[in-house]
């Protein structure tokens, strides 16, 4: 019987032992064998990538992180999932798997600002540049692209500016130069939008965020297609990244009701889009809402819903009063992070932005950064009726 993927979430790693509807956390270290012919085999077993109920120590994984490896990989339509301990640090396994001294990383301009400074200043360190290109112009891309480049890397859309790219464009071109592809796809993850199917090498998605949805858990997963799993296989052994079976446990937990919290997620986020767009001091909405824009387009060619995080440029000669909006908020948290079941909002500037040489605010613009939580639509807007007055 074909389940769909909601079902599919309900059901997954249920554990048949203990008859239990979630699977145990095991905690451990040392595995113990019958014997040393025993550990042997296991390990050739382990070795040449055969499905195995428990590793031969407890760095590589647990019976916990086995069933959420399982979960993501059907979620993901990928060859395997890697965890890891942080949304970043599956952002550092991907790029540090494939990229070697000598080596170019064609990046776009709107990534995450920790991963700029990954690729920007450590890379450089090993002799690895870092090539930026116009998230807007896939020919700007091409042209940056040569004999060097080994990793293109898309963050989809733009962290905090919400640029939407090409995305088989970008897959399709870098396969007939046998580039490695590479994306941030933590806005909309598996459940909206799955990359591997789409063509691209390695795909990254903060488990801290959606997947988990408490805010209580740290957690990052590198979903990989065949030709990256090796690569990534090797890294991942001799750079010890490690998920804990507790916060492996949580995050089953979350993806339990991933499908429930994302919809609901985007219906508020339409609503009180719906009355963002009527106030004359919010100049621009960045969330692919509008049907006739490019971002809204490309949002709909690739992806079958929409999250809660989005940015708004509000118009003010007075950056103290964009400051007196955020804080008069009574229902939005002042905070980093988000894909939790609370509002957020972070009053964005060069700090969250890092370096970017493709998107420029005008004078008198500021850009705040909102998620919409799971509270009632209807405070949500009041809350920000209240808070807009402050903007002069």
């Amino acid at each position: 019987m074909k389940k769909s993927t909601n079902t599919f979430l309900k059901h997954a790693g249920q554990d048949t032992v203990n008859r239990s509807a979630n699977p145990a956390v095991v905690r451990a270290s040392t595995i113990f064998f019958k014997s040393v012919q025993e550990l042997r085999k296991h390990q050739k077993k382990i070795n040449k990538n055969k499905t195995v109920a428990f590793y031969d120590y407890g760095r590589q994984g647990s019976q916990t992180t086995i069933v959420l490896q399982k979960i993501l990989k059907e979620l993901e339509g990928a060859h395997h999932v890697f965890l890891t301990q942080t949304g970043f640090a599956s952002v550092a396994l991907a790029i540090m798997s494939i990229c070697r001294p000598g080596d170019e990383i064609l990046i776009s301009d709107c990534v995450y600002r920790p991963t700029q400074k990954l690729v920007s200043q450590l890379l450089k360190e090993f002799n690895v540049k870092a090539v930026w290109y116009n998230p807007n112009d896939l020919r700007d891309l091409q042209k940056k692209t040569n004999k060097r480049t080994k990793l293109i890397y898309v963050e989809n859309p733009g962290s905090n500016t919400f640029e939407f790219q090409d995305l088989k464009k970008i897959v399709n071109f870098a396969k007939k130069r046998n580039i490695y592809t590479a994306i941030d796809n933590t806005w909309g993850t598996a459940y909206f939008m799955k990359p591997i199917k789409i063509g691209f090498d390695l795909s990254i998605t903060s488990a801290t965020k959606y997947y988990s949805g408490h805010s209580d858990v740290m957690a990052g997963t590198l979903a990989v297609s065949k030709k990256a799993f090796n690569k990534v296989k090797w890294y991942n052994n001799v750079s010890g990244y490690r998920l804990s079976s507790d916060d492996a446990y949580l995050v089953i937990r979350g993806l339990r009701t991933l499908d429930l919290r994302l919809k609901k997620h985007y219906e508020n986020t339409l609503k009180v889009i719906s009355w963002l767009s009527t106030q004359k001091k919010i100049t621009k909405i960045l969330y692919p809402y509008k049907r006739n824009s490019k971002n809204y387009k490309l949002w709909k060619k690739y992806y079958s819903g929409a999250s809660g995080l989005l940015g708004i440029i509000i118009n003010s000669k007075k950056k103290s009063s964009v400051y007196k909006f955020v804080n008069s908020l009574k229902l939005f948290g002042i905070g980093y992070s988000w894909g939790g079941f609370e509002s957020l909002v972070v009053f964005n500037t060069s700090t969250e932005l890092g370096k970017r040489n493709f998107f420029k605010l005008k004078k008198n613009e500021h850009l705040v950064r909102l998620h919409i939580g799971l509270e009632d639509y209807k405070d949500l807007i009041s809350d920000l009726k209240n808070a807009i007055k402050k903007i002069k």
